[in-house]
């Protein structure tokens, strides 16, 4: 009985830093996808610019 407890305690802590990791990575994938967006936008500028 100690060990199933030991296990479900040990696949508890498992899944909840899993969690903790993919809503760490969701978020850095928004932030990641922020940036590339205000890349394009800088980039559009500057070439713009450029033509004008």
């Amino acid at each position: 009985m100690p060990a199933l407890v030991i296990i479900l305690l040990i696949v508890g802590i498992v899944l909840l830093l899993l969690g903790v990791f993919v809503e760490a990575v969701k978020f850095l994938l928004w932030v990641g996808i922020v940036i590339v967006v205000i890349a394009i936008i800088a980039w559009l500028m500057r070439f713009i610019k450029r033509q004008a």
